[in-house]
């Protein structure tokens, strides 16, 4: 067996990742028969927006979120959405659906010449707000759980869920530091969106 597929070997188990906490999701499906898992997608999420450390996000993806709790709410009333993964603001790693299914993040998409990245992606969504910046405990966080779903899974590209629809999406939003994640993975500047990496690293 060969080195990276043992080191995986002992981090996963059915696609659950052993450092994360895990709560499951309802909010998943199979993924096609031959799908090839390429893709990392990245979110950004806050709930209410702006607001941190409260258990709403894991609410929302386990269909428990109390609708009347905030006026916002309101808006996404019903929504059954999950991403695989979401990075807390200190970097803590919470993991809802596993890597081998198919979570409901990306909707309606396209990248890399094929449509409905659900189908073939891993969603992770960090906890932040669109526009504003990420703290150096998520870039931590996400750049080592890059690297293990490499070691597990064929990937090849990261995209944010702006990238994968745009016009209809925005996040996670100018805040992030692309670069940054470019730099700590030492990934080819091939396997992220051509603009991002455009511009020196703040």
């Amino acid at each position: 067996m060969p080195p990276d597929a043992a080191i995986a070997g002992t981090l996963w188990r059915d696609g659950w990742y052993a450092h994360a906490r895990q709560l499951p999701s309802p909010n998943f499906g199979p993924r096609p028969e031959q799908a090839r898992v390429d893709l990392i997608v990245l979110h950004s999420i806050s709930l209410p927006p702006g607001q941190y450390g409260g258990s709403e996000v894991q609410q929302l993806f386990t269909n428990t979120l109390d609708w009347e709790a905030h006026p916002y709410f309101t808006q996404i009333r019903g929504a059954e959405v999950s991403a695989h993964f979401y990075i807390r603001r200190d970097g803590g790693l919470w993991q809802f659906v596993s890597c081998d299914d198919r979570a409901w993040h990306a909707g309606v998409s396209h990248w890399r010449g094929r449509s409905n990245c659900n189908d073939d992606s891993v969603g992770i969504e960090l906890e932040g707000l669109e526009g504003d910046s990420f703290e150096d405990a998520q870039y931590e966080t996400l750049s080592s759980l890059c690297a293990t779903l490499a070691q597990r899974y064929p990937v090849t590209h990261v995209a944010g869920h702006e990238h994968i629809a745009p016009k209809r999406k925005l996040d996670p939003g100018p805040g992030f530091d692309w670069p940054r994640l470019h730099q700590a993975l030492a990934w080819p500047a091939a396997y992220f969106p051509l603009e991002t990496l455009q511009h020196p690293s703040a």
